[in-house]
């Protein structure tokens, strides 16, 4: 679970929570996240969130996992994280859209064109040449530059030392079930190992307000994409514990039922 704090002074308070929660039986692992937008408001640094996460570890004494999440960064801001981060959260949002080169997105994935049946969904889901070629010129240059930025983390850090989550949140459309798949294929062809991925869902994620939209078309968006992770995971040979990150921004009290 994602803790975000802007000004770096709640994390005991934020620690404490996971706490508590775990005294009722509900294992969380903390990830503090801040972006480069944030650090360049409030004028802190990458490396003043690891030590406010760390100090309230040692404090409260916290035995288990937890993370300090790069959040949001790209190739012109994923340096200065490196050596304080164990989190990456990609954005390609930049590189959606448009008619650009598909760096083979379309020969990787065209033996998914068809019907495809998957467990949880009450019927197939459809996958047309077409709708290849379109996710292909609207994807295939995000996941190119996606695969970059891994390789840049990874030559510093090391394989497998930290984990890495692609975001496709910030967009102007929601991607759908049939879109992630496609997405997911070629993220594992590119050998991102990726353990997180956050498409955008169907209506609105605003900052301090419950979510704006259609609650029934988001749960059947969010069983969808639930389904589609599954199969990427059985038959593209990504992490078995890849997730389906909800990028809410605040509380979305309204949403956590479905979830």
């Amino acid at each position: 679970m994602g803790a975000g704090d802007r000004f770096g002074r709640q994390g005991a308070a934020q620690l404490e929570a996971f706490i508590r929660a775990r005294s009722q039986g509900i294992d969380v692992t903390p990830v503090w996240n801040k972006s480069h937008r944030e650090h360049s408001i409030t004028g802190t640094v990458p490396e003043s969130v690891r030590k406010e996460a760390d100090d309230a570890v040692r404090d409260l004494r916290w035995v288990g996992p937890y993370f300090v999440d790069a959040d949001h960064i790209r190739m012109d801001t994923v340096d200065a994280y490196v050596t304080s981060s164990d989190f990456f959260t990609i954005d390609v949002a930049d590189h959606i859209g448009g008619n650009r080169p598909d760096f083979g997105f379309t020969s990787n994935v065209a033996h998914l064109a068809g019907e495809l049946e998957l467990p949880g969904l009450p019927s197939p889901i459809s996958i047309a040449m077409e709708d290849i070629q379109h996710v292909a010129a609207a994807y295939g240059p995000a996941i190119h530059r996606a695969s970059r930025i891994y390789e840049r983390i990874a030559s510093a850090k090391g394989t497998g030392n930290f984990v890495v989550e692609v975001s496709m949140d910030e967009t102007d459309a929601p991607q759908s079930p049939e879109e992630l798949l496609l997405i997911l294929a070629t993220i594992a062809h590119a050998e991102i190992p990726i353990q997180t991925i956050a498409p955008k869902f169907v209506g609105r994620f605003n900052k301090g307000v419950d979510y704006v939209g259609d609650i029934d078309a988001f749960a059947r968006e969010f069983e969808g994409d639930l389904a589609v992770i599954a199969y990427a995971v059985e038959n593209f040979g990504l992490p078995r514990n890849l997730k389906l990150s909800v990028h809410t921004g605040s509380d979305k009290f309204s949403l956590y039922p479905v979830m």
